[in-house]
């Protein structure tokens, strides 16, 4: 058994154990997360909500969740009929055969799904509190050089870190509008959650509530 089919099967085991499905990969790797994620969805679950974890926030983690509408149901049973062999060397929903690509069919909704990965988690660097926490930093980097008595360089290391922090935070409001703009296209809706942040959601799904975006 290869990797993918490892990798696979591994998901399986998720989707047949538990209501929420977790991914965690390097942040590098978004469209392969992408594309598992995409398969999952064809086993009844739906994307929920994508974050920064472990050291330093380089591993990205995706949740899904189950979706217990009867439709969802419906699609599950349909996949499990067609693809009886996933996760052992058979063919897999969604992918080319041995590896974690779509296949072009599938390309579209991966890439649409990679885009609301990407979205929520540029949302959450975004948030209010991490732009005041790196403004706050700065300061801190500036008072060390004048606590030193250090004014000039002291005024200088504050007045290029807040430039660059500014020109960082509009760098990424354009490319999270762009995203929101092709999400917008895909025909999802765009909402806001209880933390203030933009969300985008197919229609008829739900925010996450306390277990699953259908609570």
């Amino acid at each position: 058994m290869g990797a993918s089919d490892r990798r696979i099967a591994s998901l399986l085991r998720q989707i047949a154990t538990q209501d929420v499905v977790v991914l965690r990969q390097e942040m590098a790797v978004a469209k392969r997360v992408a594309a598992q994620a995409h398969v999952v969805e064809q086993y009844g679950f739906e994307y929920g909500e994508a974050r920064r974890e472990g050291h330093n926030k380089q591993v990205l983690a995706v949740y899904l969740y189950r979706d217990p509408r009867p439709e969802a149901r419906a699609r599950e049973a349909a996949t499990i009929a067609a693809y009886p062999d996933a996760g052992m060397g058979g063919p897999v929903p969604g992918l080319r055969p041995g590896t974690l690509s779509p296949v072009p069919e599938a390309e579209a909704a991966v890439a649409l799904l990679k885009d609301r990965i990407g979205y929520d988690v540029m949302a959450k660097a975004a948030d209010k509190g991490q732009k005041r926490f790196a403004y706050a930093m700065t300061g801190v980097a500036a008072a060390v050089f004048l606590l030193m008595g250090k004014w000039v360089e002291g005024m200088a290391v504050g007045a290029v870190l807040a430039a660059f922090l500014v020109g960082a935070f509009r760098l990424s409001d354009v490319r999270r509008q762009r995203v929101a703009d092709r999400l917008t296209a895909g025909g999802f809706t765009a909402v806001t959650d209880e933390h203030g942040r933009r969300r985008f959601l197919r229609p008829g799904q739900q925010l996450p509530g306390h277990a699953n975006p259908f609570a």
